[in-house]
């Protein structure tokens, strides 16, 4: 990567060589905490399925490194939540010693089920940056984690931002909270401390990176940084045609399909992407707090205009999301949010919609997402209950140069969970897992596939399975003449069941999912033969 020059001769934030040496010592730094994080998680969250990230600010709360691996959601959020740290207690009170923790959905990551961790770093008693996680924790109460929900208070244990640790030392009282109100105390709670470790190793290598080079801080060199890549970003959006361009789209919804609009707007080296028209907040757990549109809004573009820079705070300048308030992009407070993927995933899509008219070669035809989840829970042999997280994909949507990528996470970026983990986690036996013949949708590049898994309960009394599922009605959109993707289905003994709603599994029963396929991008008959003939061999399309 080349990072742009300019600044104040003699200074090391001026030196372009020296600029991108020290940030990639420091990403270094971010992706070893996530390895932490990976190796000493107790939950399969973070060690199977990626649902993690780790972020270095400056000293006011401004994104400079994060890990490789992060979710796009994570990246776009975690700098809010440093932020509202920074304003809540102010850096005059915080010490070495301090970390602060919060679930709140509007302050962190969208819903309760993600802790997120704050720790101010010092440099020779000077606050020089902050080092921020999210995880998602295996259970945080309330009710199994779905859409049926009706108010936030339903939806588990909410954490206000406060300390976890003042001056070093636990606040055990909140720790003893947090035991009492989850499924899985010591998985819930294991998992925050392996946050701990991944933050106070942040601060350990930072401090001697700053010591090494002999730096008072890091302010300047991240503002170098942001003013080269916010001047990248502005570049980058220039050279698209300046003006509105709209999208609307339709999804699964509930009793009545949710309407996705969208309007963005090109002017003077800045994008805005404004959701009005989108449905109103519902009272279910499917809202999406603005935090988390933002984030996925800045995914899409950067995909589009710049997917090779790491991301930083200089790259978001340029993006701004609006959505009403009150609407399901950007819900009031206390509204249920913890199916908020199965509404903000679908951002960067209608996104991608509108930009289709300005980057046809770029863009994405519809992706079989949102990310599948089911949730399992029950009691076992010796009275000690459990909840376990399985994580599925759909096929990815073609593009004008390539055919969709299989049972793929976009925009989630969270891997699937494997069988042999799934069995040894929870009581399950799998029957099938493999690919769905004839999901991805027809063109000229094929869309992407999606995966039928069948698994049976093994357990020895009724287990309570909850599923947050999308594309089941809708299916995603082909572009450019391409044909749409297969919709999903949920099956419970061979029949189709509402997936919105909570399901009882007694011992024997076997669930059946298939998700759904990517859309196709252009028309089938400019197929290449050879591929279309690939197709056929490998059974990519179904039989006649």
């Amino acid at each position: 990567m080349t990072i742009l020059t300019g600044g104040q001769p003699g200074a090391p934030a001026a030196d372009p060589i020296f600029l991108e040496v020290f940030w990639t010592r420091v990403r270094s730094v971010v992706n070893e905490a996530a390895k932490l994080i990976v190796r000493t998680s107790f939950s399969t969250l973070s060690t199977e399925a990626n649902d993690f990230a780790v972020v270095v600010t400056d000293s006011a709360g401004r994104a400079l490194a994060e890990n490789s691996g992060s979710i796009p959601s994570f990246i776009g959020t975690l700098p809010r939540t440093v932020r509202t740290a920074i304003e809540r207690f102010g850096t005059d009170t915080m010490r070495p010693g301090d970390i602060f923790i919060t679930n709140n959905p509007w302050i962190g990551t969208g819903h309760l089920n993600d802790v997120s961790l704050v720790k101010p770093l010092f440099h020779r008693d000077t606050l020089v940056g902050f080092a921020a996680t999210a995880a998602h924790v295996p259970d945080i109460g309330g009710k199994i984690r779905s859409v049926d929900a009706r108010e936030l208070f339903e939806e588990g244990f909410h954490i206000p931002l406060m300390r976890l640790l003042a001056d070093g030392r636990a606040d055990e009282t909140l720790l003893s909270l947090i035991r009492t109100n989850v499924r899985t105390p010591e998985q819930t709670v294991g998992d925050i401390w392996s946050q701990v470790g991944a933050v106070e190793l942040i601060a350990a290598r930072l401090a001697g990176i700053l010591d090494e080079y002999g730096l008072p801080g890091i302010d300047d060199l991240a503002q170098a940084l942001f003013e080269r890549s916010e001047s990248a970003m502005r570049q980058a959006i220039r050279t698209l045609p300046e003006g509105e361009y709209r999208y609307e789209m339709e999804t699964d919804g509930f009793d009545e399909r949710f309407r996705y609009a969208v309007a963005v707007r090109i002017a003077d080296g800045a994008i805005e992407c404004d959701f009005t028209g989108t449905s109103p907040q519902q009272p279910r757990g499917i809202n999406c707090v603005l935090a988390y549109t933002s984030a996925m809004t800045v995914y899409a573009i950067k995909c589009l205009l710049l997917p090779d820079l790491p991301n930083n705070h200089g790259l978001f300048l340029p993006i701004r999301a609006v959505a009403p308030e009150g609407s399901i992009l950007n819900p009031r407070s206390p509204a249920p949010v913890g199916g908020r993927a199965c509404t903000g995933h679908y951002v960067p899509t209608v996104i991608f919609g509108a930009l289709s008219q300005v980057l046809p070669g770029k863009v994405m035809a519809g992706v079989g997402s949102p990310l599948w989840i089911a949730n399992l829970s029950g009691t076992r042999e010796d009275g000690r209950p459990f909840a376990t997280v399985l994580f599925y994909n759909g096929g990815m949507g073609a593009t004008a140069g390539k055919d969709g990528a299989s049972v793929m996470s976009w925009p989630s970026n969270i891997s699937a969970t494997p069988v042999e983990v799934a069995e040894r986690e929870a009581p399950l036996l799998f029957r099938c897992k493999a690919l769905r013949p004839g999901s991805g949708g027809t063109g000229a590049q094929r869309g992407g596939l999606g995966e039928e898994i069948r698994f049976v309960s093994t357990h020895h009394q009724p287990l309570s399975i909850v599923f947050l599922t999308e594309r089941l009605k809708v299916a995603a959109p082909g572009l450019h003449g391409g044909g749409d993707g297969a919709v999903g289905e949920v099956l419970i003994n061979g029949a189709a069941i509402n997936s919105r709603l909570p399901h009882v599994l007694q011992p024997g029963d076997e669930v059946t999912l298939r998700t759904p396929g990517g859309g196709g991008y252009g028309a089938m008959a400019d197929r290449d033969a050879a591929q279309a003939a690939h197709d056929r061999q490998q059974a990519y399309i179904a039989a006649p």
